[in-house]
């Protein structure tokens, strides 16, 4: 494998969600980024195409797109939101598009919820519109880290700086309100390809990158919380094979941090430490691992753990607590019934619960809180106080998304009708 394949495979990637009302050009600007992003690799498919035989497989690797879709699948989550999936020499990305109407606040909240980066479409005749504000509030609920705001139709106002200029003002005015770390404004034509993936000569006062090359290079290393360290187990192996008798693992995915062999661990919720023993990554034996990785972990003694505990570091441990409070998104049709019971599933850890206050309803299109308006129905976001039947081990959503979310089921259809995010 030369140099440049193995480049590919560890490419980092970056997820991404559009939101933009209806006819604002969201979908000819998805088109836009996957026509010409092809045209630049068609040379380098050659060389994936190799590494891949290489490897002994028989297709392109688009596995990392269909296992997580194939979980959710299972257990019954149905919400439209299309994935797409293209990639530059630089980096592979994955498109969460998502409608942009009011009646699909829960799409929006599903596509963005593992998104690094959320572009903004803006029609420049019309400016910042209501819409805009509702997908800016999402994607700051969501702690998505970097905005792009994307002027669009640019061609229709003759490629006029005061125009973009004047939007600019306005977004910044009304995202002062918002926690959002990073935002970035380009003036675009989705149509025309301007400011796309290649500079626009028409618009020689735009100092800054075009949209593909922001999205190639922003950063992305800081979002994972690399500090806490969280390990939610999500099952117990157990060969009993004659070469690994004796071998307990503990597989899940990291959601936090980083472990390293010979480290302490501590282990929620008997409480009890051991040392890391070993690691097993993607790639066989490794001796430190980090989030997002799928891993296993042994331990140097044998402690009681099953799917749903965590393992995090004596020094540094989760909010242990039957009550949470959280942001959330109601997603049913039904509306959300005060006394009722409820299965809440938080990494991998799935417990009964019941809403004890709904403290306010957000509105979602000027961002007041609506007091004394307590009923929450589809596509409504409000603040709420949840009781659990047993501890969760929880972090604050704004310090780990993977920690910090959940999401809540129906006891009888066991459809999914509601994702929070704990305050």
């Amino acid at each position: 494998m030369s140099h440049s394949d193995a480049h590919y495979l560890s490419m980092d990637l970056l997820r991404f969600t559009t939101a933009g009302s209806v006819d604002d050009g969201k979908s000819t600007l998805i088109g836009r980024l996957l026509y010409d992003s092809k045209a630049i690799f068609e040379d380098q498919l050659d060389a994936i195409e190799r590494a891949t035989e290489q490897r002994g497989e028989e297709h392109l690797n688009l596995s990392l797109l269909t296992d997580g879709l194939r979980a959710e699948r299972e257990q019954g989550i149905t919400i439209d939101v299309a994935y797409r999936y293209f990639a530059t020499p630089k980096r592979k990305f994955i498109i969460a598009d998502t409608p942009g109407h009011i009646q699909y606040t829960r799409n929006m909240v599903t596509g963005a919820s593992t998104a690094n980066l959320a572009i903004i479409l803006i029609d420049a005749r019309k400016g910042v519109i209501e819409q805009t504000c509702r997908h800016s509030f999402i994607a700051s609920l969501l702690r998505i880290p970097h905005i792009v705001v994307c002027v669009n139709k640019m061609d229709l106002v003759d490629f006029k700086e005061e125009v973009f200029n004047t939007i600019v003002a306005q977004y910044t005015e009304f995202a002062s309100r918002l926690e959002v770390a990073d935002i970035k404004f380009i003036p675009i034509s989705a149509l025309h390809g301007d400011n796309v993936v290649d500079k626009s000569e028409k618009m020689p006062w735009y100092k800054g990158s075009p949209l593909l090359y922001t999205l190639e290079t922003v950063y992305i290393g800081s979002d994972a919380n690399h500090i806490d360290p969280r390990f939610p187990v999500q099952t117990v192996i157990r060969p009993n094979t004659d070469d690994h008798h004796d071998f307990r693992g503990f597989a899940g995915r990291v959601a936090g941090g980083v472990f390293k062999v010979g480290d302490e661990v501590l282990a929620l919720p008997s409480g009890f430490t051991s040392k890391i023993k070993s690691l097993h990554g993607p790639d066989g034996e490794t001796s430190e691992v980090f989030s997002p990785m799928s891993i296993a972990m042994t331990l140097t003694d044998e402690i009681d753990i099953s799917r749903g505990g965590m393992i995090v570091k004596p020094n540094n441990q989760p909010q242990i607590s039957q009550d949470v409070e959280a942001m959330l998104c109601w997603f049913s049709p039904n509306k959300l019934n005060p006394n009722g019971k409820y299965i809440l599933r938080h990494t991998t850890r799935e417990v009964k619960c019941a809403i004890k206050a709904v403290r306010y309803k957000m509105n979602i299109n000027t961002l007041h809180k609506v007091e004394g308006d307590t009923e929450i129905g589809m596509n409504d976001i409000g603040r709420v106080q949840i009781r659990t039947a047993s501890p969760l081990f929880f972090d604050a959503y704004k310090r780990n998304r993977n920690t910090g979310s959940l999401i809540l089921v129906d006891e009888q259809t066991n459809a999914t009708v509601g994702a929070a995010m704990i305050i």
